[in-house]
């Protein structure tokens, strides 16, 4: 709720000025005060969600999404007269890829070194992971997408730089989620939707902070790309995917 954000920017705040002396140390009149219950908040992306997901990240990153221009109003015409579309970057696409293939935290993506990957084993070894160090195995869909991108620099999702990661993935996925239809949802909740779909023993390993026994696996509309259970350390075998990679 927007009270107990406002609460804890506040709190962080009276705490800021009291390491810098600007404030009597443990000055906090945010102290004591409670803050409202809220409720856990958990939205997974049904079948025809997830394709239309797919179909607006291709565009996006190919022919480009057309703006959306009010012909009728004042302001219209100082809007350029050229190609009017907005295209996302292979890399950030390929990022909103792993994020739902993976079920992986977007720091985690967006932090990944090729370094980290094993193409060989179809797997990712992620040093700096909110649980710590742990291992993560590729499924087919996601050994494609990080098998077929270009290695530019040290990170695998290119920010531009070599030697620096992308920090956040605002922009696109505003663009993308927007084209689909997805109003409200968040980032994470494609980490959710990854749970959601019913993945196999072996890629759990994708899951961190949920275990597998908890997966709400019969939220799994029946439409949606499975995965086969296979015997640990074999690649899983993949039966139907609706997003693939371009």
């Amino acid at each position: 709720m927007a009270a107990n954000r406002v609460l804890a920017a506040l709190s962080a705040l009276f705490s800021y000025g009291a390491k810098q002396s600007f404030l009597p140390d443990g000055f906090n009149p945010t102290k004591g005060i409670g803050k409202f219950r809220e409720a856990g908040r958990q939205r997974f992306l049904n079948a025809a969600e997830l394709e239309r997901l797919g179909a607006a990240i291709r565009e996006a990153e190919t022919i480009g999404v057309p703006w959306a221009v009010d012909e009728t109003s004042p302001s219209a015409k100082h809007i350029p007269k050229g190609e009017r579309v907005t295209r996302i970057s292979p890399f950030a696409a390929v990022a909103l890829r792993l994020l739902l293939f993976t079920g992986c935290r977007l720091r985690e993506i967006l932090h990944l070194r090729w370094s980290d990957v094993d193409l060989e084993r179809g797997m990712l070894q992620l040093a700096d992971s909110k649980t710590g160090r742990r291992s993560v195995i590729l499924n087919t869909p996601a050994l494609a997408v990080v098998s077929a991108l270009p290695q530019v620099g040290d990170f695998v999702i290119y920010s531009g730089k070599t030697d620096t990661p992308r920090s956040d993935l605002k922009r696109p996925w505003a663009v993308v989620s927007k084209r689909a239809g997805l109003d409200g949802v968040r980032l994470h909740d494609l980490r959710h939707s990854f749970a959601s779909v019913g993945a196999p023993a072996p890629v759990t390993a994708c899951l961190s902070s949920e275990s597998f026994l908890d997966t709400p696996r019969l939220r799994r509309p029946r439409a949606t790309p499975i995965l086969t259970p296979t015997p640990f350390g074999e690649r899983p075998i993949r039966l139907e995917l609706r997003l693939k990679p371009p």
